[in-house]
C-alpha cells in the first residue's frame, strides 16, 4: 500500500559507536549493509531500517513507501516540494532493497520514498 512507513535511516559520524549505543537502547540486530561509510542494515520488530556512517548531528530519515518512484517524484514536484539529486544507492543495491529518494515538502521538511524492489515472477 502506497504511503506507509516503510523503512528508516539513521545518520552518525562513526557507525559503529551507533551500533553499540542504538543496539543497547533498543536491541536492535544490525549486518552490514549497502551503504557506504560501513553501514549496516537494522533489524526491528516494525520497519527496517538503516544505518549510515560520515553524518554527524543527522536526523533521522522516515521512508514511505511508493508504488511507482518516478510518478510519486513527479507528484512530488507539482504539489511544490523539491527532489534531492542523485538517488541513493545504486543499481545492485536498487535491486535487492529498492529505490530510496530524499524529498522536501512544500515548506521544506525533509522526508524519504521508498519503491520496494521488483519481484522477479
Amino acid at each position: 500500500m502506497s504511503g506507509e512507513p516503510a523503512f528508516f535511516e539513521i545518520g552518525v559520524e562513526d557507525p559503529q559507536r551507533g551500533k553499540a549505543f542504538y543496539g543497547a537502547l533498543f536491541d536492535w540486530d544490525f549486518t552490514p549493509g549497502p551503504s557506504a561509510g560501513g553501514g549496516f542494515m537494522i533489524g526491528t520488530s516494525g520497519i527496517s531500517g538503516g544505518m549510515h556512517g560520515g553524518d554527524p548531528g543527522a536526523v533521522p530519515y522516515l521512508f514511505f513507501r511508493v508504488d511507482d518512484m518516478d510518478a510519486a517524484l513527479d507528484r512530488v514536484r507539482a504539489l511544490g516540494g523539491s527532489v534531492d539529486e542523485p538517488e541513493l544507492g545504486d543499481e545492485t543495491s536498487a535491486g535487492e532493497y529498492g529505490r530510496f529518494k530524499l524529498c522536501k515538502d512544500d515548506q521544506g521538511s525533509a522526508f524519504g520514498l521508498h519503491e520496494p524492489p521488483k519481484r522477479a515472477g
